[in-house]
């Protein structure tokens, strides 16, 4: 006998919500949608809305947790030029970093892909990125699954039919690489310490401020 067959089915449905969700958040640039299966799953009333929601919120973040660590360390190839360049804005990351990373996973549009690569290279804090990430995603994936439950399934699938063109999934992913190509670009190119410092002159470092 199978084990799969002594598990209920139930607990398979939550464990597939978790790698989907997985799954789908770790692949860049193309917008592989897992809305789909909290939608789909929250019309089963076996399934509790809430743990739909908050195992979906699991899974996704641990896949843009991946996607920012990878930036993190990957950060080391850069040319140490560039990272000092690059001090004002990690300054003001550390600071602010937090409504950047809350922002892109509340909202369901993208490029959300460019904001986790731009902390990760500007070595935000992990740990508040984390927790920063999981606190959007959760409200967003609360809203997605009690709005299809009380909405109803017919009006649901009439909405994401209309959102699902293969040529508008094709011009997001465009544009998330194109955003990419263009953040990591900026970082290498930019003088940030001319744009930000005349902001926030309290990312620059004393020394800076001294050869003004």
């Amino acid at each position: 006998m199978s084990l799969f067959l002594l598990i209920p089915p139930d607990i398979l449905s939550y464990v597939n919500i978790l790698i989907v969700s997985f799954i789908t958040s770790i692949i860049l640039f193309v917008p592989i949608p897992y809305v789909p299966v909290l939608i789909a799953t929250s019309f089963n009333e076996k399934l509790d809305p809430n743990l739909i929601a908050l195992i979906s919120t699991v899974g996704v973040t641990a896949g843009r947790s991946i996607i920012f660590l990878a930036s993190y360390y990957g950060r080391k190839i850069l040319k140490d030029r560039t990272k000092e360049k690059m001090i004002p804005l990690q300054r003001l990351l550390m600071r602010y970093g937090w409504i950047g990373a809350f922002i892109s996973a509340i909202t369901p549009f993208p490029p959300d892909d460019m904001i986790i690569i731009l902390l990760g290279i500007a070595k935000y804090n992990p740990l508040k990125f984390v927790i920063a990430n999981f606190a959007g995603k959760l409200i967003a994936n609360m809203a997605v699954v009690w709005g299809a439950v009380l909405m109803g399934k017919p009006l649901i699938e009439q909405i994401f039919a209309q959102s699902q063109s293969p040529l508008l999934l094709i011009v997001i992913s465009a544009i998330s690489v194109a955003s990419v190509v263009l953040i990591i670009y900026s970082l290498i190119k930019v003088d940030w310490a001319k744009i930000i410092g005349k902001w926030f002159p309290w990312t620059l470092s004393d020394e800076h401020k001294d050869n003004k």
